[in-house]
């Protein structure tokens, strides 16, 4: 009985931390797309001389205005910022589950929220 009771709890830690590693990797392809896009966008910002760009939708490329597909790049760099994020909030308590299942005390700081845009230009005017 006792170890059936063991083997559970190992098992319900196991799939946690596994569940935990899994959101990382996803922050991680998530971040690097969102560095791609920021990257396009930048190029499209400096390239004066281009009226039109194409662009690859899958398994299709159009050729659209540079306005058109800087708008369309800004929103799927908000989009990734904004699951980026959604990821982040549901990996703390995650990870504080994993902890009380482990007997640990809670991560400290790791309840921290970073600053958002607003709020670092409200204290970057204060400096």
């Amino acid at each position: 009985m006792e170890t059936n009771k063991l083997l559970l709890h190992m098992a319900e830690i196991e799939e946690l931390a596994e569940d935990i590693i899994s959101d990382k990797h996803q922050m991680v392809e998530l971040d690097k797309k969102r560095q791609k896009t920021r990257e396009a966008i930048r190029l499209l910002s400096k390239d004066k001389k281009t009226q039109k760009n194409w662009v690859c939708f899958g398994n299709m490329f159009i050729k659209l205005p540079v306005a058109d597909t800087k708008k369309l790049l800004e929103k799927d760099f908000n989009g990734l910022d904004t699951e980026i994020s959604e990821v982040t909030k549901g990996l703390k308590p995650k990870v504080n589950k994993l902890r009380d299942l482990e007997h640990k005390e809670d991560a400290k700081g790791f309840s921290l929220n970073s600053l958002t845009r607003d709020e670092l230009k409200a204290v970057e005017a204060l400096l």
